[in-house]
């Protein structure tokens, strides 16, 4: 009896190890999906930026306001 009793008390130090184990990588899992979900947020954000750029570059490029440099009064020391 006193074997088997040893043999339950080892068991039960192994799956005490276990759940502490799977605990701790639960809690990780967490905090790593809290993260991917701010990481995705943040490039959602930067895609929306990257278009709006995009937009007014190519809205720039057609309208008039860039001027020629011909068009620019001389510089006052002229």
């Amino acid at each position: 009896m006193n074997e088997i009793t040893k043999i339950i008390n080892q068991l039960e130090t192994r799956v005490d190890a276990l759940e502490a184990r799977n605990a701790f990588q639960e809690d990780v899992i967490d905090q790593l999906n809290q993260e991917i979900a701010i990481h995705q947020q943040q490039i959602a954000e930067l895609k929306e930026h990257t278009l709006l750029i995009a937009q007014r570059i190519k809205s720039g490029a057609n309208s008039s306001q860039i001027g020629r440099p011909e068009d620019e009064p001389p510089p006052p020391h002229y």
